[in-house]
């Protein structure tokens, strides 16, 4: 009797055994595979990232070669943080940025938030005042001292929202 409930015990325990490794292989296979398709789609959306990230490059001088020849002899390296020095010096004066194209239209100054060099002649950038913001175009030259200086092309001002 005693050895035959030894026996009843080992192959229930046999049983269990291969039952719970069956189980946890399976649940393994499974991991593993979501694993592989969060792989695959997580290549494929950064991927897709440096694709778009490589369009939105075309469109600054950093990228665009055709501008940098522009800039024959001159590193465009130190060029682009000279030009975005130049802009935003003017956000300390006590009127704002003369090259939003805007005036102050409440107790804050415009100032110029960030800057997008396009080429060898453009900039976009946008400003705020705090309540108000817009968009600028701006023309820029380069002399042959180094000196930048600027021309608003176009400037728009969003309308306040109320909510």
């Amino acid at each position: 009797m005693k050895r035959q409930l030894y026996l009843y015990l080992f192959i229930c325990s046999a049983l269990i055994a291969a039952f719970t490794y069956m189980y946890y292989n399976k649940q393994m296979a499974h991991e593993k595979s979501i694993s592989l398709s969060n792989e695959k789609s997580a290549k494929d959306t950064i991927n897709l990232l440096i694709n778009q990230l490589s369009d939105a490059d075309s469109f600054s001088l950093e990228k665009n070669e055709y501008a940098q020849n522009y800039f024959e002899g001159k590193d465009v390296t130190k060029l682009v943080p000279q030009i975005r020095e130049a802009l935003l010096a003017f956000n300390d004066k006590p009127e704002g940025n003369i090259y939003t194209g805007q005036e102050k239209l409440g107790a804050q100054k415009f100032i110029i938030n960030k800057i997008k060099i396009l080429n060898h002649r453009w900039i976009i950038a946008n400003y705020s005042d705090g309540t108000y913001w817009g968009d600028v175009m701006l023309k820029y030259f380069i002399d042959e001292t180094g000196k930048v200086t600027f021309q608003v092309m176009d400037s728009f001002i969003y309308p306040k929202e109320e909510y």
